[in-house]
């Protein structure tokens, strides 16, 4: 073919390339053995279960449940996996939307922190969607299979968020779930590797969801399902793929049409590291707080100060909050926050929370508390910095630290002292500490099963493989 224009002409080959390097190296990782270290297999026990106590928690909020379900009400399928909390016989893209949906919903699903961040957990909803209708269709998957998705799943994620910050071009990082969620369900379904290949290439080529809904002025609940939307987006492209349907080898590389030149502005996606289980090891749960990841340890350091403040709130004169980059980057918001997905990305409005009540629940997002006045005034109050270390130390892959300090100070000249929490309970440096917390987490959130919620603790934790997957979405639903 020739194009020629104001003289000009230039030759567009049509020869299909090899596949780009990316897309290989994640086929390859997807396909290979097992993918990972004994810490990263126990740690994804920890990572299922704690996805339940927050799929769990979801489903007390009807803002989540309206979304959920059968996309046509009465719609079911036969022999489909059953929806959690509800029991609907769902196919497995919408059976992935809808457990996606709840695990993110209240942003408490753990968290994974770089370039690009994200919630490597909404991987379960494709993953166990799949992985529950193979089971009740002729042909059982493992324990262990699903977590060797997990530890793949994570790992895709991850890698490809330390360097790749496509927040930097208003994309959201729900792209990088779907494109792992789409290799890891094509794996379960039995792929081979240019179906692999073929379904990661789609799912690149949707593009990405515009960050616009996590950011003021348009803060709203989108990001609150955009992970299900995303996760079981890849499960249709792996379908897809296992139909044979084609891929496209230079979805990143192509000049002017493919990812990089249209939509990352020239960059060159890599991947930083080779593909293991680093970051199911690494991975940071949210023990404590439903609350943005950046802020974790700012709330903490908050609590920490609560004695000393609740009875002085009116003699305050200003507080201090020294965090990362990206934090002013992300949730530094000033001004009205109009509703609790405006609130949950405010560092302020958790601050004063922490500050205020002692504590951070769900609850404190709603209207009934968002209405007290106090929380704005002392909001007002509020300075928020940059300390470099902090940002440095973010970024250090050997630390991976996100500090905050915060200290308070009143109108006669006094000051609380200065209260700096580098690492929070969630990070690997503290993991065990966590431990016992993400338990009673889970536990005072799986009281919605009954005498089912110990049978689900057992199966996700014990060691030896007992219960078939399937059972698994039997005791949730």
């Amino acid at each position: 073919m020739r194009n020629v224009e104001l003289g000009l002409s230039t030759e567009i080959s049509n020869v299909r390339p090899p596949p780009d390097a990316v897309l290989v190296a994640i086929a390859e990782f997807v396909l290979s053995g097992p993918a990972g270290s004994r810490e990263a297999f126990r740690t994804a026990r920890w990572c299922l279960l704690d996805s339940l106590g927050c799929a769990a928690m979801a489903l007390e909020h009807p803002a989540c449940t309206k979304t959920i379900g059968p996309i046509v009400p009465g719609a079911e399928t036969k022999g489909g996996t059953p929806a959690i909390g509800t029991g609907e016989k769902l196919d497995p893209v919408r059976a992935a939307f809808h457990m996606g949906t709840l695990i993110r919903w209240l942003d408490f699903n753990d968290t994974w922190l770089a370039a690009e961040w994200g919630h490597p957990s909404d991987n379960f909803g494709g993953i166990l969607a799949v992985a529950d209708y193979l089971d009740r269709n002729g042909r059982k998957v493992t324990f262990e299979e699903v977590l060797d998705a997990a530890i793949r799943a994570y790992e895709i994620q991850g890698i490809l968020a330390l360097e790749n910050g496509f927040n930097r071009v208003g994309l959201d990082h729900v792209l990088l779930v779907r494109i792992a969620s789409a290799a890891v369900a094509t794996k379960l379904l039995g792929g081979n590797r240019e179906q692999v290949l073929a379904a990661l290439s789609n799912a690149w080529a949707d593009g990405g969801a515009l960050r616009t809904y996590r950011h003021a002025p348009n803060t709203g609940s989108r990001k609150s399902w955009a992970a299900g939307d995303a996760t079981s987006r890849g499960v249709w492209h792996a379908y897809q793929a296992m139909r044979n349907e084609m891929g496209y080898p230079s979805v990143l590389t192509a000049k002017t049409w493919g990812f990089q030149d249209s939509l990352f502005r020239g960059r060159e996606i890599v991947l930083p590291r080779k593909l293991g289980s680093y970051v199911m090891e690494n991975v940071l749960f949210k023990v404590s707080f439903p609350a943005e990841f950046h802020a974790q340890t700012a709330v903490e350091a908050a609590i920490h100060l609560h004695d000393e403040v609740k009875d002085k709130l009116e003699e305050i004169e200003r507080v201090e909050i020294g965090t990362q980059e990206s934090a002013i980057r992300i949730i530094d918001k000033k001004g009205p926050l109009h509703n609790p997905a405006d609130r949950d990305h405010c560092l302020q409005y958790m601050t004063a929370i922490g500050l205020i009540f002692g504590e951070l629940k769900a609850e404190h997002y709603g209207e009934a508390v968002a209405k007290d006045i106090r929380i704005d005034a002392l909001r007002a109050k509020m300075k928020v910095v940059e300390v470099p270390a902090f940002t440095r130390d973010y970024l250090d892959p050997d630390k991976r630290s996100i500090a905050n300090a915060v200290q308070v100070f009143f109108k006669d000249g006094t000051a609380t002292s200065r209260v700096e929490v580098e690492y929070p309970l969630g990070h690997r440096r503290r993991r065990k500490e966590a431990e016992p917390v993400l338990l009673e987490k889970f536990r005072g959130a799986g009281v919605r099963w009954g005498a089912n919620a110990k049978k689900i603790e057992e199966f996700c934790l014990q060691e030896v493989e007992i219960l078939k997957i399937s059972h698994l979405l039997d005791l949730l639903s």
